[in-house]
């Protein structure tokens, strides 16, 4: 299968739907401000919609994977509703500090590592230099700069960890995914 599309990797929690910590409760999903205008523009412009999300609360014995499975079904709705196909879905369960013995590991998918989006990318023949991750803190841009994507960094206030690196650097930064949006649509002049 040749290798031919792009994509847009989201972050879920604090970016493409609001913060809630180790939510599982599909009722409280909500989508981030501005998403229901800006996703389907993405979208419109050729782009694939994939979501990647660090799960730490299944290792950390909060809930199990089928829990996650009712939100991931939820945000397909949600996204479904304006248009938009959730191209892609993946999360990391792991965490090397986590109780539950299957999932405390360190590993190759939970971010600032780029296994998720690489995965995802194998998976759906998407071009990561073509394509691009938007999260709301620098683990994000970390991940998506070493799977080979350009990067925009949320500036919501979410980070909290300024350790500063040339992989950390976002290519750029957006005040919200309207602006996120345009800056993809527009290739990073907007």
């Amino acid at each position: 299968m040749a290798v031919s599309a792009a994509a847009v990797f989201f972050d879920k929690d604090g970016t493409l739907v609001d913060d809630v910590p180790y939510n599982v409760d599909p009722a409280r999903v909500r989508l981030a401000q501005g998403a229901e205008r800006a996703l389907p523009a993405i979208a419109a412009a050729s782009y694939r919609i994939c979501v990647v999300s660090n799960q730490s609360g299944i290792a950390r014995g909060y809930f199990d994977a089928a829990a996650l499975a009712r939100v991931e079904a939820r945000l397909r709705e949600m996204l479904a509703a304006t248009g938009v196909a959730l191209d892609g879905f993946a999360c990391c369960p792991h965490h090397p500090d986590g109780v539950v013995g299957r999932y405390a590991v360190a590993c190759a998918c939970r971010k600032p590592a780029p296994g998720l989006i690489t995965t995802l990318a194998a998976a759906g023949a998407i071009e990561c230099r073509r394509s691009w991750m938007v999260g709301d803190i620098l683990d994000d841009v970390e991940a998506g700069r070493r799977a080979g994507c350009r990067t925009v960094l949320l500036d919501n206030g979410d980070e909290t960890e300024w350790r500063r690196s040339p992989e950390r650097a976002p290519h750029y930064v957006a005040r919200d995914l309207a602006h996120a949006a345009a800056i993809i649509i527009d290739g990073g002049r907007a």
